[in-house]
């Protein structure tokens, strides 16, 4: 958890979630940007640096998969094409830019994307706004990322989702909670020979 801007942004529950897009964030188009990072688990200058058509087509539809170009991905590496679920497409479809916008998310005065600097200052308000302490921009990925390892995806898959470069970066970034901790102590039932003695003497 983040104190003071150091350490690792906290992995947010399901209602700081809830909280944040209908109390937090102030604009659609913050939910929309912000809704890209959790969504898709991109890092917020992959979000910040998206194209209006990385998003949508010609007839402003939104596409099905979202394109992170590998020239805004950390590291420089491959182009991802991540599925657009149904929550992101909800936020997508209405927040819709005109065909004549290049950038999906504008900065001032739309000569620029909007700064990442700028976009992390904005959620760092909102999450203050709603007394979450500990969480960042990172958090968003992080949530995404955990998300995705606790409902038992595969690690290569998501690394496929997330950019890593390896499975050992992913890992880092995984949160493990104190329950899963003794879950995997419990398992360890399974091996036990104290019953099995006190049942052979008998």
């Amino acid at each position: 958890m983040k104190i003071d801007r150091h350490g690792k942004g906290k992995v947010l529950a399901v209602e700081e979630i809830q909280l944040l897009f209908s109390e937090g964030l102030k604009t659609l188009r913050d939910r929309c940007l912000f809704g890209v990072c959790l969504y898709t688990a991109a890092r917020i200058n992959e979000a910040c640096t998206l194209r209006r058509v990385d998003v949508f087509d010609k007839k402003r539809q939104v596409r099905p998969e979202l394109i992170i170009r590998k020239r805004n991905t950390k590291g420089k590496l491959d182009t991802r094409c991540i599925p657009v679920g149904e929550d992101l497409q909800a936020l997508l479809t209405e927040y819709s830019p005109p065909l004549h916008q290049y950038w999906l998310f504008p900065g001032r005065h739309n000569k620029s994307h909007i700064n990442p600097m700028s976009a992390s200052r904005i959620l760092r308000i909102a999450f203050e706004d709603i007394e979450i302490e500990g969480a960042s921009t990172h958090s968003l990925r992080r949530t995404a990322l955990t998300t995705m390892h606790n409902n038992r995806v595969p690690l290569r898959i998501i690394q496929r989702v997330s950019g890593h470069r390896s499975l050992a970066t992913l890992e880092e970034y995984l949160a493990v909670s104190d329950d899963q901790v003794k879950g995997a102590i419990s398992s360890l039932s399974q091996i036990s020979y104290v019953n099995k003695l006190g049942t052979s003497k008998k």
